[in-house]
């Protein structure tokens, strides 16, 4: 590797980084390269990501996220049928992480009034936004096509504010109804 950062590193510290990064703990690894240096030469962030991101390569490991696979209708309805609760609505809403962009698809519940997670939804990175290949949000397509079906099945509303951009701040079912 040609990196004046990862030069810089004592052969335990590499040793520790790779072993981060095995684990695929990302966040862990970059930190952990930032911090053996002192504050005053600290390299910045995304220096910091170009090494990682060369050692998840050298590694032979992917550093973008696989994309989840598709949602299965059967599966997702058992999930439903096993909560604690009756089901009031089926909800898609838009989540993000250091990985960028994803959609958790919800199931709202009565007495309990709770929300349970049935699954995430990741078809890429925010890299897609750089290069242009978003919109349309293809988790936001999926979400949208199997939570209708789920709160069909369900005889629920189907509720997401969002599905033609990112929004942490849309209303949510139980807020907006």
């Amino acid at each position: 590797m040609d990196s004046p950062i990862w030069a810089a590193l004592s052969a335990a510290e590499r040793s520790t980084v790779d072993s981060l990064i095995q684990q695929d703990h990302r966040i862990a690894a970059v930190a952990r390269i930032r911090e053996t240096f002192p504050v005053e030469s600290r390299p910045g962030l995304y220096d910091t990501l170009d090494v990682v991101a060369a050692r998840y390569q050298e590694l032979g490991q992917r550093f973008e996220r696989y994309p989840t696979p598709p949602l299965d209708l059967v599966t997702l309805a058992e999930k439903v049928e096993a909560l604690p609760g009756r089901p009031v609505a089926i909800e898609a809403l838009w989540d993000g992480d250091t990985d960028g962009w994803c959609v958790d698809l919800m199931a709202l519940t009565d007495d309990p009034a709770t929300e349970h997670r049935l699954a995430t939804i990741r078809h890429g990175s925010d890299m897609r936004l750089f290069n242009g290949t978003v919109p349309p949000w293809p988790e936001a397509q999926e979400a949208e096509t199997v939570g209708r079906a789920l709160a069909e099945r369900f005889a629920v509303l189907f509720h997401f504010t969002s599905p033609d951009q990112p929004d942490f701040d849309a209303p949510r079912w139980r807020t907006a109804s």
